[in-house]
């Protein structure tokens, strides 16, 4: 499964409707450090595979979900448990900052 990408139509039933934790990745095409960072998010997504999801949202291909959760800026990485946000970081950062961010919401 790894990386799973998410759109307007697929974000409830791939997010909110999840068994596990899922971290979404708010991210978009033209962003830098959005491009920077798609490598750990993908070895994130790999790493954590049965335990954790990881998604991956376009905020152009997805800007209802996008507006819905006020994302202002890009990269934004939202943690949902239970169809509620656990977590939000804005920015790029490191893999060991999100695999804690990841393993406290396990």
């Amino acid at each position: 499964m790894s990386l799973v990408h998410l759109s307007d139509s697929n974000f409830k039933k791939e997010v909110l409707e999840s068994d596990l934790p899922v971290l979404v990745d708010f991210s978009a095409s033209w962003c830098g450090p959005c491009k920077a960072i798609t490598p750990i998010v993908e070895d994130l997504a790999r790493e954590y595979e049965g335990k954790f999801k990881i998604c991956k949202l376009d905020i152009d291909e997805g800007q209802s979900t996008a507006s819905t959760y006020g994302i202002m800026s890009v990269p934004t990485l939202m943690i949902f448990k239970n169809a509620k946000v656990a977590e939000q970081i804005v920015g790029a950062v490191g893999k060991d900052q999100l695999k804690q961010k990841i393993e406290a919401n396990l």
